[in-house]
């Protein structure tokens, strides 16, 4: 009987792997375990699902401790050693247990103990038609900036980061396809993988892949996605089938074993980057893979992070500039500034702004009013005694939903009636203080009733397929006047939007978060972008945008009129050095939660001294932004370094004094902070 010894990880915050025993007879067939297998076991009183690392000939367990594996997933073929790899290295890199990283990048269905759903979704994998041959559909001419781009993508040789900045509408996605295209037709086998920051931009997406790919199998992964859909989306690209995957986040920990070109797209966005658990950024994942295996990446975006704009301009990535629009006589909108010291608003809006929108609706076009905050009202208050609907268990305010009666916390998610008077003093007379996408919508109603106005935001598309089918209404010329968030500021390609207006931008000129100028600026930069994509008739207006600002000689309106990323960049990457902030300086954040803000701030102060750290500069503790949430207390400790390895070193050594240290307090480790 042959006998073997198996090492597996388990999904558990141990930063340990565990030996079983695994005998032949133990599995039909008799078929070897290999690493990268995945087994049933048993842990304590549960059954468990595991992850086999090494598969061993001896062990230094002693006999009377090991235990027998239940079973081996022979079904499942093997995750790569490649796959195992990049789990690796983001585990060690993020500071985090292998198995919290490698188990809970797998679809919940493939860690059942029970293999039902895993069965059903391979043999419903092996009836799905595939077509092998490439036949992409028929493809634009490219200009000569695009066409420099895909072959500077297509002929690089091994690995290869690319930067493809290009202004907004000039065909990155374009540039995508046919860089896809090229590669999948060079190599038989080959696997692409392209990701967008959020899920409603994948349906777009998708729909121009599979027109140009038809027969060709894409998969998409997502956290929308029902779990026995992703798994079998998840299944087809692991075995190989899925010559195209297309994702969010998460779909950058997939199994790919033919993977040959990464592709990311809106690469500044910080949804890119997860905020709990394992605090990973996709797109640092994505250039270490593609480092991994010896392939290009393709970052692309209109308003690059700085991170990646330091990187090219150091010329450790290759450069790709798209100046002009692809489509012809589509031209870059005209963006205007509007002094609200000098032209006072109504409801929100100055009459400059009423005039450009009449003009639009006259002329059958279609204008976009962005405004960054949803409900109907950041906050109800009484203005006789000064009271004004906090929230109980945050230190944030209960934002007015009108329409549902009730206020609502966007932290803690608590509801609440909206009182019928001041619970303080008992004055009727409650009112709504500023304006969410609500408020604005009732007003645009009251200015525009003959106009068909439609709001785009999380409030209104929280139903699975309803943000798809409210983008569709848009493209289909059902909207006359659309209000959104940041749900519609980038990656839509509305064909007959002419205006667009920004609402309210001022708040992040003065935020204590030094990333919050570079966003707003990549923000407005995006939206203006969604004006004046299709070619503008001879004798007609240009798109125009209209920026409602108290502050209309600051220097990020000054570059954002003249479309002019590169020196907003750099003078911004002037500052980050001269002040040691990232790029320039590596950061990591001690976060700590407990009930009494005094117990946090103290667990800080003694993390702070508990472990040695030569060049690594360790800053006060100090509480979070948003200091209490759901009842609990959060501060943050800031340590940096102008060295990586340095860092690295210290918080490796530090998170094993902090878990030696008694405490009730919870508290997590982040590297690259990007929320501070």
């Amino acid at each position: 009987m042959k006998q073997v010894y198996l090492r597996v990880v388990l999904d558990t915050p141990l930063d340990t792997s565990f030996d079983y025993c695994w005998s032949a007879a133990d599995d039909e067939g008799g078929l070897l375990p290999q690493a990268g297998q995945l087994v049933a076991l048993p842990f304590g009183r549960q059954e468990v699902v595991g992850l086999i690392l090494e598969v061993m000939a001896e062990t230094d367990v002693p006999p009377a401790k090991l235990r027998d594996v239940l079973a081996v997933r022979h079904e499942l073929p093997a995750l790569s050693s490649q796959w195992l790899e990049l789990c690796r290295f983001a585990a060690e890199y993020y500071q985090r247990p292998l198995g919290e990283v490698a188990l809970p990048a797998l679809p919940k269905n493939l860690k059942a103990i029970k293999t039902i759903s895993l069965q059903r979704a391979i043999k419903k994998l092996a009836k799905l038609p595939v077509q092998d041959d490439v036949r992409p559909g028929p493809e634009p001419r490219l200009n000569p900036e695009q066409q420099a781009a895909v072959d500077a993508v297509v002929q690089a040789r091994g690995f290869a980061p690319h930067l493809l900045f290009g202004v907004t509408g000039s065909g990155k996605t374009e540039v995508y396809l046919q860089s896809t295209a090229r590669i999948l037709a060079q190599l038989p086998d080959a696997q692409v993988l392209i990701l967008v920051p959020e899920i409603n931009l994948t349906p777009q997406l998708e729909s121009h892949i599979r027109a140009r790919f038809p027969g060709l199998m894409l998969s998409t992964l997502h956290s929308g996605m029902a779990e026995g859909e992703r798994l079998l989306h998840w299944l087809a690209a692991h075995t190989g089938r899925a010559r195209i995957v297309l994702g969010t986040r998460l779909a950058m920990l997939a199994s790919l074993p033919n993977l040959k070109l990464l592709i990311i797209d809106e690469e500044h966005d910080p949804s890119y980057k997860q905020q709990e658990g394992l605090r990973y950024s996709a797109r640092d994942l994505a250039v270490w893979r593609a480092h991994q295996l010896a392939i290009p990446v393709l970052l692309g975006s209109a308003t690059p992070s700085l991170e990646s704009w330091q990187r090219a301009q150091t010329r450790r990535y290759n450069l790709l500039e798209l100046r002009e629009r692809a489509v012809q006589n589509a031209v870059l909108p005209i963006i205007k500034i509007i002094n609200l010291e000098k032209e006072k608003p109504s409801e929100g809006l100055t009459q400059r702004l009423i005039n450009a929108i009449n003009l639009r609706l006259e002329k059958g076009e279609q204008s976009l009013l962005f405004l960054n905050r949803r409900g109907y009202a950041p906050v109800l208050a009484c203005d006789a005694c000064g009271w004004i609907s906090d929230c109980s268990r945050c230190t944030a305010h209960l934002v007015l939903h009108k329409g549902d009666h009730r206020l609502r916390c966007h932290h803690c998610g608590l509801e609440q009636r909206i009182p019928r008077a001041c619970p303080t003093c008992g004055n009727i007379d409650l009112q709504p203080l500023g304006r969410g996408t609500q408020r604005l919508e009732e007003s645009l109603a009251a200015f525009f009733p003959a106009a068909r106005v439609f709001r785009i935001d999380a409030d209104s598309t929280r139903l699975k397929g309803s943000a798809a089918a409210a983008f569709e209404r848009v493209h289909a010329g059902e909207v006359d006047i659309l209000i959104g968030t940041q749900m519609v500021a980038k990656g839509h390609d509305f064909k007959n939007l002419t205006l667009v207006a920004a609402l309210n931008p001022d708040a992040a000129l003065f935020s204590q978060d030094y990333r919050a100028s570079e966003r707003l600026f990549a923000q407005l930069m995006q939206v203006a972008g969604r004006a004046g994509r299709a070619a503008q008739a001879e004798g007609g207006n240009a798109s125009e945008v209209l920026v409602q600002t108290r502050y209309p000689d600051h220097p990020l309106y000054h570059a954002l009129m003249a479309h002019n990323y590169p020196d907003f960049a750099k003078d911004l990457l002037a500052e980050r050095q001269q002040a040691h902030m990232p790029p320039f300086m590596y950061q990591a954040l001690l976060r700590a939660e407990a009930r009494e803000l005094e117990t946090a701030i103290a667990f800080l102060k003694q993390a702070a001294v508990c472990t040695e750290h030569q060049g690594i500069m360790i800053n006060d503790p100090i509480p979070m932004t948003m200091t209490r949430v759901a009842n609990v207390d959060r501060a943050q400790l800031l340590v940096e370094s102008v060295s990586r390895p340095a860092l690295q070193a210290f918080v490796k050594a530090w998170i094993a004094d902090l878990r030696s240290m008694k405490s009730r307090v919870r508290w997590s480790v982040e590297i690259d902070p990007v929320d501070i």
